[in-house]
């Protein structure tokens, strides 16, 4: 095997303290970094353990939208909430185009009945689909993407338009989306309108809104209908006030099941994680100005599984002075206890977050308060403000005119402004806090990959000889596989960091296991501790002719882990120029090579933007 990684995955914490945290079946390995002076409190599941509880529930969105008098429905692919809330705002818009939108979770539905969509007249279905981990479609979608690939019903008559989510720091940049968008017309699905590629690496909200104002024109044009004309809000919840309630029966922060976290039942799951214990915690540079630590859970009696690579999500929690501040500025009692009740009573979402609760609790655990708000917040809002030129600035940035987008640019986004800076800087802008709170996205939990292994727990359970501390995932099976009489072959490590003396990771426990044998090889790179900067690829190369040899011949296995938009990229192409100068390939050969080993699973990436 050969490893290669460079660094740790950073988290941005601004002014959010880290709090619950869960398990989740994705591949690859790392290890958790964060600021200094946090506070944790972690909660776990394991998503892939989970026994779902059936329920009954209308399978046929066609049925749905004849029922409640829908003509577009708007699917989302997505995995951190960012493609639900973009089909949410186009449902929302179809009603100022004299349609009627419906956002839709296409796992909760049979999308088998896609070719049934042209019964209802006018109709169209809109995709936005995000592309995950290398190419993949998210979870909610995958059942979506198995059918589109073994399908072939005829889609003639169904009109439909995609927007897909990426990043072009990676290489299958909008996979997803491209597929869909090419499938359903291959299967006689009609185009209302072309393929609309975000870029979430320069600016995700910038490409849809683009997109979107070319997108309803369009519509108008291909179904003969034209635009209200109405601007003015349109609010998908109601605020209802519990004057008269339990506290018991009021949500403090959990994620779904009430009162979860002081009564602890299986089986765990992202509504209904883990309570578990840290029990280490240390940090593992020694200088600089990151910190990155090394946490240990106990999840002792939950019953979850877990593989090496498996993802952990961290969810944060708001600082209280900012929750605070908002209070105070729009004059409301945070202790106040609501629920925000859906409009469409046949909606499957009855509540944005956990209802009942507090704003407080809304605040604090349910609502990302602290980044820049998307245009659509701030056009929505904008009718609170008295000032008509607060206003108007306001809702030209949200528009999609140059000299909207530069403003948005300068003033949102270079400015850092999160919404509490908003309503500060904007002295007439006097929203409802619910809202505002109705506006602002889902707090989303920080994903990281588990760098420990299971067979750990097995060894010392067994009274196996196992290493006096817990470095990453691979090397450890590695020697649990030597100790216990397996073949192991030659494993090589390329590490790399910035300085030895800050930031080499688990430095004697890698030089142990060379020194053991259980690493072939150790090879180190430190960017910046030499006038010249060296990489782990730079190292790639000088070893090419061994490197070459061990993957051509000896069938090994790459494993690459650090950050896509320059390490996993430069050595990918590393690995292109040793298969031209070694292997003779021309770089066409090269790069299919390189491809075909992806899809036997001899090249795996776990990399982040």
């Amino acid at each position: 095997s050969i490893l290669i990684g460079v660094e740790n995955i950073r988290l941005l914490l601004r002014n959010e303290w880290l709090n619950p945290l869960f398990i989740t079946k994705r591949i690859g390995l790392a290890c958790f970094s964060a600021f200094s002076h946090v506070c944790f409190f972690f909660y776990l599941f394991s998503s892939f353990s989970l026994h779902r509880t059936q329920q009954i529930r209308e399978t046929s969105f066609i049925e749905k939208m004849k029922k409640t008098n829908r003509n577009v429905v708007v699917f989302y692919g997505s995995q951190t909430g960012t493609a639900e809330e973009f089909a949410n705002r186009l449902a929302k818009d179809a009603q100022r185009y004299g349609m009627k939108g419906m956002p839709t979770d296409p796992e909760e539905y049979d999308m088998s009945e896609l070719s049934r969509l042209k019964e209802i007249p006018n109709s169209m279905a809109v995709f936005c689909m995000a592309t995950y981990g290398e190419g993949d479609p998210t979870d909610n979608a995958q059942e979506f993407y198995d059918w589109m690939q073994g399908t072939d019903d005829d889609l003639a008559g169904v009109n439909f338009a995609v927007f897909g989510l990426g990043n072009k720091t990676y290489e299958h940049f909008n996979a997803t989306g491209k597929y869909t968008d090419k499938r359903l017309a291959e299967l006689g699905g009609n185009r209302v309108f072309d393929l609309g590629l975000g870029d979430d690496d320069s600016n995700l909200e910038e490409d849809f809104i683009s997109w979107k104002e070319q997108f309803w024109p369009a519509v108008c044009e291909f179904f003969g209908v034209e635009a209200t004309g109405e601007d003015s809000s349109i609010r998908q919840f109601e605020l209802v006030v519990h004057n008269d309630i339990n506290m018991n029966e009021v949500y403090t922060g959990e994620m779904g099941r009430l009162k979860s976290f002081q009564t602890q039942k299986p089986p765990f799951d992202s509504k209904n994680p883990f309570l578990a214990t840290v029990t280490g915690n240390r940090k593992l540079n020694e200088g600089g100005n990151r910190h990155l630590m090394h946490i240990e859970l106990d999840i002792t009696d939950s019953k979850i599984r877990y593989d090496s690579g498996d993802h952990v999500a961290v969810y944060p929690t708001n600082d209280a002075a900012v929750v605070n501040r908002i209070g105070e500025r729009l004059g409301v009692d945070l202790d106040t206890v609501i629920s925000l009740k859906n409009l469409d009573e046949e909606s499957n979402k009855k509540h944005p977050f956990p209802c009942p609760t507090t704003y407080r609790t809304a605040l604090t655990h349910y609502l990302d308060i602290n980044n820049t708000p998307r245009t659509n917040v701030l056009f929505e809002l904008a009718q609170y403000a008295s000032d008509p030129q607060e206003q108007e600035n306001m809702r030209k940035m949200a528009s999609a005119s140059p000299e909207g987008k530069a403003l948005y640019h300068s003033w949102v986004l270079d400015s850092e402004r999160n919404i509490l800076a908003i309503l500060e800087d904007l002295p007439s802008l006097n929203p409802p806090i619910d809202h505002l709170c109705e506006l602002l996205p889902r707090l989303q939990a920080r994903y990281y990959s588990i760098a420990s292994s299971s067979k750990v727990k097995a060894a010392k359970e067994s009274s196996r000889v196992w290493p006096p501390t817990d470095p990453n995932s691979v090397k450890l099976e590695l020697f649990l596989l030597s100790v216990a009489g397996k073949e192991v072959g030659e494993t090589i490590l390329y590490f790399g960091c910035r300085h030895k003396n800050e930031d080499f990771l688990y430095q004697q426990e890698l030089e142990e296991f060379e020194r053991a044998g259980v690493l072939t090889q150790l090879n180190v790179a430190f960017s910046r501790d030499q006038e010249h900067k060296i990489y782990v690829q730079h190292l790639l190369k000088k070893n090419k002719e061994q490197l070459w040899k061990l993957i051509h011949s000896n069938n090994a296995h790459i494993y690459v882990c650090g950050d896509a938009r320059n390490m996993a990229r430069d050595v990918h192409t590393a690995f292109y120029e040793i298969a031209e100068e070694v292997g003779g390939l021309t770089h066409t050969q090269a790069v299919d090579y390189f491809k075909k080993l992806m899809t036997k699973g001899r090249y795996s990436q776990d990399v982040w933007s």
